[in-house]
């Protein structure tokens, strides 16, 4: 990643509703925004949920019909050969494949049989450590989704991910092999390489109460790693100001169509949204600027402009002494600036001068 920018995941999440062609376009569409990367999600619904899981408020309200978790995730499920289609037309459209997987057959789809080695962990998985664990021994890069969690869970998940950066012939992890790889220099050194936590809030769509930019620089100050926020806010507003907020990375849902059927929809951003995002986003870094204060460039013709210098506030005779009466403050101001205001007053003027006549030295 550049760290002079923002890396922008446009999140396709599962909104192909299961159409390998929506899928490619999805990737069109983030290209064409100028995303940094297109994700998707890689798993068996059989491996993710029971078949008695009940679905969450936002998908029962959203898919508008009675069918279980498990029904309406194995009908957006990507199989191998569409994963293979989807990621050589990324690669062709020069975005960067990303996709987020939910059990261990699908981490080992991307990471071993296509050779994908950075993983985003959901929100969902942080406390799932064996999971966690199998991740840390087949990535390269881990971005970590941190909604719903305190920052005890993301260090529990920290303690085990550092220990499966460092401790990979070890068989038989326990907690306070966890805790002591994750206190060691090398498994904060290994931390600070690969990992990329996100702040998140798991509800779709958020509540701007609920939202809390600020605990990205609490997780920042806490872990000593990069942090970035995975918004599922309505709007590009709030991505836009967890990047002035020091977000190093963004991840948003995009859609076709929030009107198309399928749980995440709703709360995804349609083309024109996601292309306004990113615009706003790369603004916004070039506006953050260096933090040096100094006139910019642009500012240095508008100082004798908009600043001010001493005038002769009426007729000066030569030998006259300088006054409040007769000296004020006027613009322009390249001539003698009005902090010397009082050096002035009590001095004998060396020449005439006219009313509103710039003095000199």
């Amino acid at each position: 990643m550049n760290p002079e920018q923002t890396y922008i995941i446009a999140e396709a999440g599962v909104n192909h509703n299961g159409s390998l062609d929506m899928a490619i376009e999805l990737i069109d569409i983030a290209v064409n925004a100028q995303a940094n990367a297109v994700k998707f999600q890689t798993f068996r619904a059989e491996a993710l949920v029971s078949r008695a899981a009940p679905r969450a408020d936002y998908q029962n309200k959203n898919t508008g019909d009675d069918e279980s978790q498990y029904e309406m995730l194995k009908k957006l499920e990507l199989d191998e050969n569409q994963h293979r289609t989807l990621i050589d037309y990324a690669k062709s459209k020069t975005i960067e494949f990303l996709s987020t997987p939910f059990d261990l057959e699908s981490l080992y789809l991307l990471s071993k049989t296509f050779n994908i080695r950075k993983i985003k962990v959901p929100s969902g998985e942080i406390t799932n450590a064996p999971f966690l664990l199998e991740i840390a021994k087949n990535a390269d890069q881990i971005i970590l989704s941190t909604g719903m969690s305190t920052l005890s869970d993301i260090e529990a998940a920290l303690g085990v991910i550092a220990f499966g950066f460092t401790e990979v012939g070890d068989e038989f992890p326990n907690l306070v092999k966890f805790s002591k790889a994750f206190a060691s220099e090398r498994g904060k050194r290994e931390l600070r390489k690969r990992v990329t936590l996100l702040h998140a809030t798991t509800e779709y769509p958020a509540p701007l109460q609920d939202i809390n930019l600020n605990a990205m620089h609490t997780m920042a100050s806490a872990f000593g790693l990069p942090v970035g926020y995975s918004d599922h806010s309505e709007g590009v507003h709030i991505p836009v100001a967890a990047v002035a907020k020091g977000a190093c990375l963004i991840e948003k849902h995009f859609t076709l169509d929030k009107n198309l059927p399928g749980p995440d929809h709703k709360a995804s951003l349609e083309p024109q949204e996601l292309k306004q995002m990113i615009k706003l986003i790369r603004e916004i870094e070039v506006a953050m600027g260096d933090g040096l204060k100094v006139p910019a460039s642009s500012e240095w013709k508008n100082q004798k402009i908009a600043r001010k210098s001493l005038h002769a506030n009426r007729s000066i005779e030569a030998d006259e002494v300088f006054s409040m009466e007769n000296l004020t403050v006027k613009r322009p101001g390249d001539g003698i600036p009005p902090i010397q205001y009082w050096e002035y007053l009590g001095k004998k003027s060396n020449r005439s001068y006219s009313t509103d006549e710039m003095i000199r030295n």
